[in-house]
């Protein structure tokens, strides 16, 4: 069996979850064609991802001679399958935010991955995000005649369902998987009831690395880290200010930012503002085994989302016997239960914040290490990505054997 994989942008830093995902599948027998629509492999620091660079082909690479080769290649062979591609392409471009031309473009793009498909005669492609990287797959499947299937995270799909074209997307699909119970509900906002049935909920994975990792022991110093894109819906400005607010009252906590992003000199501005600059320390990306070592280090982990679709990173820190601190968000609760795995606060509130930074600091590295234990067990029952890959093998076996 062989299954076509397209991603907006593979690898990147921040799609661990999908490497894993592709791996395990091969690992169970599927072979998987990797392609991107573009390349951003200046900021990988896992050699697993510049592995996956190698394995990965890009269709921007091409350049404009390139594109505009497939293009006419296609109008002159496929006329009938062009015409309708671009009749869809304008009736989901007149909505979308990005307008016409953008969506003109995602045509020429599929144009492309028809004829590579087309190369290597595979007959599905599975997409990750239901973003532009689903819109080529969709416009992919008209013009080659084959099936297609699509991965929906959040929260971006379910911000602008109506500028993405969600329902058309839904609706066209073979079937649809989400990464949680949450995620499917919405999906189910944006379908009719009959497509109910094409939605599967697969949860993203953790490897052998975590999944049998040891947990170490809780450290006693009030080390906190949180992992992610250093962006708004990530919640870090807030954080901050709940650090400031238990300086204030003599608790002093050590933060470790995991990652990189467009909020980075805001982050240090603010420390400064706040005279926390000595207690926060960030990073910028880091490698898989840099990102254990530092959730090791640490007493807690952190993660203030205003939006989400389900953080992998709170799968990490479960495998590593660490527990979690996060908000009522999305997907989270399904994996976050208070006082059991960890702790919940409202999103957008700096008191909740601080209240269960507070509460859990105050905790015993021994009821720290107890907790941990059971997050441990959650993750390794609802989180495996063998048993995962397991899931989705068996829906791409049944695409492909009817």
């Amino acid at each position: 069996m062989k299954i076509a994989y397209l991603i907006n942008q593979y690898p990147k830093v921040s799609h661990s979850f999908i490497r894993r995902e592709i791996i395990a599948l091969e690992s169970l027998g599927v072979t998987i064609k990797r392609f991107s629509v573009r390349k951003i492999g200046d900021e990988l620091v896992d050699d697993e991802d510049k592995e996956e660079l190698l394995k990965t082909r890009f269709i921007l690479e091409l350049g404009i001679k390139g594109l505009l080769f497939y293009l006419l290649r296609v109008i002159l062979f496929q006329p009938l399958n062009f015409i309708k591609a671009l009749i869809l392409t304008f009736k989901i471009g007149y909505r979308s935010e990005r307008g016409v031309m953008v969506n003109l473009i995602y045509l020429v793009e599929a144009c492309v991955l028809s004829f590579w498909l087309k190369q290597e005669q595979i007959r599905h492609i599975h997409a990750h995000f239901g973003t532009n990287s689903t819109t080529v797959a969709m416009l992919t499947s008209l013009l080659g005649n084959i099936s297609y299937s699509f991965t929906i995270h959040g929260p971006e799909e379910f911000d602008k369902p109506d500028a993405i074209a969600l329902s058309e997307k839904i609706k066209r699909a073979t079937f649809v998987v989400t990464i949680s119970n949450y995620g499917k509900s919405q999906v189910y906002r944006w379908c009719e009831y009959q497509d109910w049935q094409k939605v599967h909920v697969i949860h993203c994975g953790l490897d052998e690395k975590f999944i049998q990792a040891e947990i170490t022991p809780i450290p006693s110093e009030n080390n906190l880290v949180c992992v992610g894109r250093l962006c708004p819906q990530k919640g870090q400005l807030l954080l901050l200010d709940a650090i400031a607010r238990l300086k204030q009252k003599g608790i002093i906590c050590q933060l470790t930012l995991v990652g990189d992003g467009e909020l980075r000199q805001e982050i240090e501005k603010l420390a400064e503002k706040l005279h926390i600059k000595s207690q926060i320390n960030i990073t910028g990306w880091a490698s898989s085994e840099e990102v254990k070592m530092k959730i090791n280090e640490a007493k807690l982990m952190v993660i203030p989302s205003f939006a989400e679709g389900l953080p992998v990173v709170i799968m990490e820190s479960f495998a590593l016997g660490r527990p979690v601190i996060s908000t009522y968000v999305a997907g989270i609760p399904e994996l976050v239960v208070e006082n059991e795995s960890g702790w919940l606060c409202f999103a957008g509130d700096v008191e909740s914040l601080t209240e269960k930074l507070e509460k859990a600091l105050s905790l015993s590295p021994e009821k720290l290490n107890q907790i941990g234990i059971i997050s441990k067990k959650k993750v390794k029952y609802n989180h495996d990505i063998e048993i995962e890959a397991k899931k989705l093998k068996n829906l791409f076996e049944i695409v492909v054997t009817n």
